[in-house]
C-alpha cells in the first residue's frame, strides 16, 4: 500500500472540495493564489537574505518622510505598472483589452485561462501591485538607499504632475465648458 500516494490524492481531493465550496459557482483560481503567495514570499526572503547578507542595520523605525515617499512612489508605480497605455506590453501576454479608462489609461481584463488568470489579475490590478512594488521599494531603500530614493522622487514628481494634469483639465473643463 502507498500510503504517500494515497495521502497526496486525499490531499488533492480536499483541496478541489475546498475550492469549489468557497468559490460558490464562481470563477476563483485559489490555487494561483496560492502559488503568487509563495512567490511573493520567496520575492521577499530573497530582498530579506540580500539585506542581512550587505550587514546594514536596520532602523529602528521608518521615518516619515520615507513613508510618504514609498506611499506616493508606490502608487505612481503601480498605477503605471497596471493601467498605463504605454505599458500594455507587459500585460497583454495575461490580459485582454476592454476600454480605455481615464487618461492615459487602459481597462484590461485577466484571462480566463487558468495558468494566466492569476498572473493577469495581478498585473492588472494596482492594490494588489502595490504591495510588490511597496517591498520593492522599501529593499530598495535598505540596500541602495540614495539611488531608491532618488528614483522614488521622481515617481512622487510624476504622481504630483499627473494631480496637476487632471487639476488643470477640471478647471478648464469648469470655465469653458467642454
Amino acid at each position: 500500500m502507498n500510503t504517500a500516494a494515497d495521502g497526496r490524492l486525499a490531499l488533492h481531493g480536499l483541496l478541489q472540495r475546498t475550492g469549489r465550496r468557497y468559490a460558490a459557482g464562481h470563477d476563483r483560481p485559489l490555487g494561483g493564489y496560492l502559488a503568487a503567495m509563495a512567490g511573493f514570499a520567496t520575492y521577499t526572503t530573497a530582498w530579506a537574505t540580500a539585506v542581512r547578507m550587505r550587514g546594514r542595520p536596520l532602523p529602528d523605525r521608518p521615518e516619515p518622510w520615507d513613508v510618504l515617499l514609498t506611499s506616493i512612489a508606490t502608487f505612481r508605480l503601480s498605477r503605471l505598472l497596471t493601467k498605463a497605455s504605454v505599458t500594455s506590453p507587459l500585460r497583454a501576454p495575461f490580459t485582454r483589452y476592454v476600454a480605455p479608462q481615464g487618461p492615459a489609461e487602459v481597462h484590461e481584463e485577466a484571462q480566463s485561462d487558468d495558468a494566466k488568470h492569476t498572473v493577469g489579475e495581478l498585473a492588472t490590478c494596482p492594490f494588489c501591485m502595490s504591495v510588490w512594488v511597496a517591498s520593492t521599494l522599501t529593499a530598495g531603500q535598505l540596500l541602495w538607499p540614495r539611488a531608491t530614493r532618488t528614483a522614488m522622487g521622481g515617481l512622487a514628481a510624476l504622481a504630483g504632475a499627473d494631480m496637476l494634469q487632471l487639476a488643470y483639465s477640471a478647471l478648464i473643463e469648469k470655465t469653458t465648458g467642454e
